[in-house]
């Protein structure tokens, strides 16, 4: 099957790798990766790059997320989401709308978060969930982070519904502790959805059961091009020589206004070569796909 990007509407209960897995599973088993995790807790958009597509997967990394959550106050979990055992409570004060305002203009903007337990990230090649399993808790290093946007859609006697829009490395649950850490109780996430990954807001998603339907006609599923979300990088079209060249890991001519900077590579014929380097005088390969494949 051709290379390209699909938009995963991710079931709850899954892991986003067993996610990835059933659609290779479904689609020939091609070469493949997620780009970024959600919890098992987690649905929604889960960018998966097929093929060459693999090779720009660092591209979509970095983009900025939107999340809508439920914070469910008065128990804290082990997990930090409702997949995780009760480890303690407390009572929820009464909540006014105007006072939890004022507690989420607290958490726009930039901040230090520091990444929970159960979570990907790993200490000497081991992933600090595996650790938490265990019962082995490590201090973490604080990262930094952004919430351009976070908004409550819903105000219940035990509970919030809210809406983010932040910076890559950021994490939903334990954003959701620290939101009822500072509300006067504890919490955690009962319900998460990535409503969209950057730049694929206005996309549609495939669900598994869509994406079998398709299998079962004989068909392909619509896939968005290697390219399509690097639209923000300056683009540079080769000549046949100079491309030829350029697929032998050397560096050619080029100019570009920008530069430095990386730059989208095609040919004469518009084919879609990779990502390159420029430096105002010349251009030399970064990440180069197979354009046979």
């Amino acid at each position: 099957m051709p290379s390209g990007i699909l938009l995963l509407d991710k079931p709850r209960g899954l892991t986003s790798n067993a996610a990835l897995q059933r659609v290779r599973a479904l689609l020939s088993r091609p070469k493949a990766g997620h780009v970024g995790s959600l919890d098992p807790l987690a649905t929604g958009m889960l960018p998966l790059c097929l093929g060459e597509a693999t090779k720009i997967a660092g591209e979509i990394l970095a983009a900025r997320k939107r999340y809508r959550f439920t914070l469910s106050l008065g128990e804290r979990t082990a997990t930090g989401d409702a997949e995780g055992a009760v480890t303690g409570s407390a009572p929820v004060p009464p909540l006014e709308r105007d006072a939890v305002e004022a507690v989420l203009a607290q958490f726009r903007g930039r901040q230090k978060q520091t990444p929970p337990m159960y979570s990907a990230l790993k200490r000497a090649g081991q992933p600090l969930y595996r650790l938490a399993r265990s019962g082995v808790t490590v201090e973490r290093a604080a990262r930094e982070v952004e919430l351009f946007e976070l908004e409550l859609l819903r105000l219940e006697t035990a509970g919030l519904e809210l809406e983010i829009l932040c910076s890559k490395g950021t994490y939903v649950r334990a954003l959701a502790e620290d939101l009822a850490q500072a509300l006067g109780t504890c919490g955690h996430v009962s319900a998460l959805r990535r409503l969209y990954v950057e730049p694929f807001a206005a996309e549609p998603m495939q669900t598994l059961e869509s994406l079998a339907e398709v299998r079962a006609r004989g068909a392909w599923p619509a896939l968005l091009p290697p390219d399509w979300p690097l639209a923000h990088l300056a683009a540079v079209r080769l000549e046949a020589d100079e491309a030829r060249r350029l697929l032998q890991g050397q560096s050619v001519p080029a100019q570009v206004p920008e530069a430095p900077a990386r730059v989208r590579l095609y040919d004469d014929s518009g084919v879609f070569l990779g990502l390159g380097e420029a430096d105002g005088r010349a251009v030399r390969p970064r990440r180069l796909l197979n354009p046979g494949i």
